[in-house]
């Protein structure tokens, strides 16, 4: 089955009791217990929620896995999966990694004796070097954000593999549409449902996607202990939204591969990161492990002045922190998704002052384009 009939198909998606062709909101904090001595699946919504277990069982569907878990954002799922950690592990990560993610690390999990190490994630050879007796785990993001940086994925876990290491990998930018970590070896996948999955902007939600029993029940203890679990109507708005998943990306994706080509003959773009560019330094790894550059790019200006003569010209994308809505959205990183990161680690990670982010909604590739440019022209070389 296709995805474009698994996104309608492939998972509960008509109520059993009556028919009703998409499943309901079961608002329910508890769950009556006909007989108590026999468990009927239900106690309680922190447990488990016939709602939310439809977007699992959705994603699991999506992602090629055996089980899913919902939260209620996607440092929710970040942080479940991170907290198998115990004292004294270490974990090595790509280096230009979201500033949440990078938080949880670099002012929790040290709290509690977990060491780090991150490194060039294009080099697989950095992964190898960074290993340590006590490295338990293997994380990454690609394309990475806000970089678009790639990672080879089957690289990293074949030297996962060779030292008894488990592997996650944050596959919010890409999407089921057009990478399939799992099905490469990947122990964890991460998802912000938040972004294209649900694609409206208007819902919260992150997924941890594995084919492990044992991972499974690690993490359904660590989703139940924690309580950052989906809410009952997120839920359903994310089954409502994921519907259009496959006809939303394929409208952006071919506007952001346009708007990229158009950025690289710009005169006042200094660089642009996009995967689908065939003069990215990871095209060659992205084309084997996914169909498409994606629907983000991000783009350099000469001067901090010029980000803001940019962004105070433009009109359509909305300016504002996240990604993956209908609409376009303008960010930027220095201050919005890498602002919980200090000055140096920012630079470090190769997050710059002049970094720009854009991801493509389905608006009009014509006027995305004119707006684009007129906003563009605005700017003062300097």
């Amino acid at each position: 089955m296709d995805l474009e009939t698994r996104l309608l198909h492939g998972y509960p998606v008509l109520d059993e009791v009556t028919g009703a062709s998409s499943i309901p909101k079961y608002q329910a904090s508890t769950f009556h217990q006909g007989d108590f001595r026999t468990h009927q699946g239900y106690t309680y919504t922190r447990f488990g929620n016939p709602t939310i277990e439809a977007a699992e069982t959705c994603m699991a569907e999506l992602e090629h896995g055996s089980h899913a878990l919902a939260f209620s954002s996607g440092m929710g799922a970040i942080n479940a999966v991170l907290f198998l950690l115990s004292q004294g592990d270490h974990i090595v990560l790509c280096r230009d990694i979201y500033g949440g993610t990078f938080q949880t690390l670099t002012e929790m999990l040290v709290r509690f004796g977990i060491s780090y190490t991150f490194v060039e994630g294009n080099n697989l050879a950095s992964w190898e070097k960074a290993l340590r007796p006590e490295t338990k785990f293997f994380y990454l993001e690609t394309p990475s954000n806000p970089l678009l940086h790639v990672i080879d994925i089957e690289g990293v876990v074949a030297i996962a593999k060779k030292h008894q290491i488990q592997t996650i990998c944050d596959n919010t930018f890409m999407t089921p549409c057009y990478q399939t970590p799992l099905d490469l070896g990947v122990d964890v996948v991460v998802q912000s449902a938040t972004k294209f999955l649900n694609g409206h902007s208007d819902v919260v939600a992150g997924f941890l996607v594995m084919r492990d029993d044992r991972l499974y029940s690690a993490l359904k203890k660590h989703q139940k202990m924690l309580g950052a679990i989906l809410g009952v109507e997120e839920a359903w708005l994310f089954l409502r939204g994921v519907k259009t998943l496959a006809l939303r990306m394929e409208k952006a994706v071919a506007s952001a591969a346009q708007l990229a080509s158009y950025l690289i003959s710009h005169e006042h773009v200094t660089k642009v990161y996009y995967p689908g560019l065939k003069d990215h330094p990871g095209y060659d790894v992205h084309q084997k492990q996914a169909n498409s550059g994606g629907a983000v790019l991000s783009f350099e200006l000469s001067s901090v002045e010029g980000v803001y003569e940019l962004f105070d010209a433009i009109r359509l994308p909305i300016v504002a922190v996240s990604l993956g809505g209908v609409e376009s959205i303008l960010s930027y990183p220095w201050s919005m998704s890498h602002g919980c990161m200090s000055e140096k680690d920012r630079l470090a990670a190769g997050v710059t002052p002049t970094l720009v982010r854009l991801s493509v909604g389905i608006e009009s590739l014509t006027d995305l384009n004119a707006d684009l440019s007129q906003a563009l022209n605005k700017v003062r070389v300097t």
